[in-house]
């Protein structure tokens, strides 16, 4: 079995940079973004698979 080094951080996204998230020692999420910045991304850059079929948010062109 190979050993991996778990000092390496994962490639992100550029508008990320310097997005990290850690849960403190009593169960709290604590992020280095604020949390309406984070959905704003993800909602300009992830499609949300259930939603992608409905038809009134995506007209037929």
């Amino acid at each position: 079995m190979s050993k991996k080094n778990k000092n390496t951080k994962p490639k992100v996204n550029p508008a990320l940079k310097g997005f990290e998230v850690n849960i403190n020692s009593f169960g709290e999420i604590k992020s280095t973004l604020k949390i309406d910045e984070l959905n704003a991304f993800l909602n300009d850059n992830v499609e949300d698979k259930k939603l992608k079929d409905r038809e009134d948010l995506n007209p037929p062109k």
